[in-house]
C-alpha cells in the first residue's frame, strides 16, 4: 500500500449527527486532490452511535480508517490517531469543521510552506471569526494571554482545533505527550518548541458553533493547572526526546 501524502485525524465524541456532513465534506475535498491521503476517525469512548456511523462511512471508502479507544480525553485520541496514521504530514481535525476543509491547501507544499508544524490560527494578520459572541471571543483572549505568560510564549492561537505535523515531528512529539483532556494542546506545542521545532500560524475562516463542548471557566482553571504540570514534567526531563 503507497503511503499518503496526508492524514487527516478526526477525534469524535458523541458526533453522529455531525460526522456524515464533516465526512462528506472531507472526502469530496480530497477526491479532487492529487495526493494520496487517508482520514482517521477516533471514536472517542462516544455513548452514541458514533462508531457505527464511522464504520458505514468506511464501507463507502476503504481510505477510511476507524479505530474505538474506549477511554475518553480528546488528547489520547489524538495522540492515537497521529500515531497510527501513516501521512507524510498529519493534520488534526475538529469534528465540527468549524474551519473550511479547502483551507487545509494553506497547510501543506507547495501552497504553504514545507513546514514540521502549523496551527491554525482565528488571531493571526487576516483570520476571519464567523458568528461569535463576544464574550466567548474575548475568554477565549484572556486564556491565550494565560497560555502565553506561562507555557507558549509569542503564539497567538493555540486551542484551535485544527493542527498539522510533519511525520517526523508528530513521531518525535506524540509519544512524549502525558495529558489526555483539552489542555493538551498546550503541552504538544511545549514539547515541540522544547524540541527545537519551529511553529507557523496560519490565518483561518473560523465559524463559531454553539454546540461547542468547552466550559471556559472550568476549562481555563484546569488548563492553569495543567501548565504546572507541564512545567514540572519539563523540570523532571519527561520531554527530552529519546533517539
Amino acid at each position: 500500500m503507497n503511503k499518503p501524502f496526508l492524514s487527516i485525524i478526526i477525534p469524535a465524541f458523541n458526533e453522529e449527527h455531525r460526522l456524515p456532513k464533516t465526512l462528506g465534506e472531507i472526502f469530496g475535498f480530497l477526491q479532487n486532490q492529487s495526493y494520496q491521503s487517508e482520514v482517521i476517525v477516533v471514536d472517542n469512548g462516544s455513548t452514541d452511535k458514533t462508531y457505527e456511523t464511522a464504520l458505514s462511512f468506511q464501507r463507502k471508502d476503504p481510505n477510511l480508517v476507524v479505530l474505538y479507544e474506549p477511554l475518553r480525553g480528546k488528547g489520547l485520541a489524538v495522540r492515537r490517531g497521529m500515531l497510527t496514521s501513516r501521512g507524510e504530514y498529519r493534520f488534526m481535525c475538529d469534528a465540527d469543521l468549524s474551519m473550511p476543509i479547502e483551507e487545509i491547501s494553506h497547510f501543506l507544499p507547495p501552497f504553504g510552506e514545507a513546514i514540521d508544524i502549523a496551527i491554525a490560527s482565528r488571531e493571526a494578520p487576516g483570520a476571519v471569526r464567523y458568528h461569535e459572541p463576544s464574550y466567548r471571543h474575548w475568554g477565549g483572549r484572556g486564556i491565550n494571554l494565560l497560555i502565553r505568560l506561562l507555557a507558549i510564549p509569542g503564539v497567538h492561537d493555540t486551542q484551535c482545533g485544527f493542527k498539522m505535523f510533519s511525520e517526523s515531528a508528530a513521531l518525535k512529539i506524540f509519544p512524549l505527550q502525558t495529558l489526555d483532556n483539552w489542555s493538551f494542546d498546550i503541552e504538544v506545542l511545549y514539547i515541540a518548541l522544547k524540541l527545537g521545532f519551529d511553529i507557523k500560524e496560519v490565518p483561518i475562516s473560523w465559524y463559531f458553533n454553539p454546540e461547542t463542548k468547552l466550559s471556559p471557566l472550568r476549562d481555563a482553571l484546569r488548563m492553569v493547572i495543567d501548565i504546572a504540570i507541564i512545567h514540572l514534567n519539563g523540570w523532571r526531563g519527561v520531554y527530552d526526546h529519546k533517539s
